[in-house]
C-alpha cells in the first residue's frame, strides 16, 4: 500500500500478535499492541489509530465493550479476530459494528488482505465528495457519514453507509447479493449470512418496512 497505515492488534495471545505484526510490517502498516481491554483505550488516546484488531476474550474487558467503545468515538474499521465461532457470537460483533470478523485459527496473509480492503473503503469513503442523496424523508451525506430519517439523525457503520448509499442512488431498484457485496464490502470475504445481518441491522435503524426482500433476487429500498 502506498500509505504508511496504523493498525492497533489488541489480544492477550502476544504470540499471535508478533505473527500478524510480521506480516503488516512487510506492507508498509504501522503496528501497535495491546494486551488487554483497558490497554486498546491508552494505546488509542496516544496514537493516531487507522483500523483495529480485537480479540472477543480479553482480560479486564472484553472486545464487545472494547467495540462499543470504540464505536461512540470512531468509525474507523475495527475487525473482530476470535476464537468463539458460534453464529451468535458473529452476529453479536457485527451488529455492535465491526467491520469483519475473523475466526481462529486463521491464515495471517488473509488477513492482511482483509485489513488492506478495509483501510482501503475507509480511504475512499473519506476521500469521496459524494453528492447528498435523498428519498422517502431520508438525507444521506455521504461525506458526512450522516443519515437523517425523518429529521433524526441515525448513526451509521461504514458497511450500512455504503449500503445506503447503493440504495438511495436508484430507490426501488432491486440490487443481488453480489451487487451489495462489491459495493459495501469490494466484492471479497463475505458470506449471505453477513449480508443478511447487515440488511437486518439497516432495517432497524431506518425501519423495518423500509428494505423489502425480493425473494430469489435481492433487496429494494422504497420511498
Amino acid at each position: 500500500m502506498a500509505d504508511a497505515y496504523n493498525v492497533l492488534i489488541a489480544d492477550d495471545e502476544r504470540e499471535i500478535i508478533s505473527v500478524l505484526r510480521m506480516f503488516l510490517e512487510k506492507e508498509n502498516i504501522q503496528v501497535y499492541e495491546a494486551y488487554d481491554g483497558e490497554m486498546v483505550a491508552m494505546v488509542a488516546a496516544n496514537y493516531p489509530i487507522d483500523l483495529a484488531i480485537l480479540d472477543i476474550m480479553m482480560p479486564r474487558m472484553n472486545g464487545y465493550d472494547v467495540l462499543r467503545r470504540i464505536r461512540r468515538e470512531s468509525d474507523i474499521p475495527v475487525m473482530i479476530l476470535s476464537a468463539k465461532v458460534q453464529l451468535d457470537d458473529k452476529v453479536l460483533g457485527l451488529e455492535l459494528g465491526a467491520d469483519d470478523y475473523i475466526t481462529k485459527p486463521f491464515e495471517p496473509r488473509e488477513v492482511v488482505a482483509r485489513v488492506k480492503a478495509n483501510l482501503r473503503r475507509h480511504a475512499r469513503k473519506e476521500n469521496a465528495a459524494s453528492p447528498v442523496l435523498t428519498g422517502g424523508g431520508m438525507e444521506l451525506d455521504p461525506a458526512c457519514c450522516t443519515l437523517r430519517v425523518n429529521g433524526r439523525t441515525v448513526d451509521l457503520t461504514r458497511v450500512e453507509l455504503c449500503m445506503m448509499e447503493l440504495f438511495l442512488s436508484q430507490p426501488g431498484r432491486v440490487f443481488t447479493r453480489d451487487q451489495l457485496c462489491r459495493h459495501a464490502w469490494e466484492g471479497g470475504f463475505v458470506d449471505d449470512n453477513t449480508i443478511r445481518v447487515a440488511v437486518s441491522r439497516l432495517r432497524d435503524k431506518i425501519g423495518n418496512d423500509r428494505i423489502k426482500t425480493i425473494r430469489g433476487l435481492g433487496y429494494r429500498l422504497e420511498v
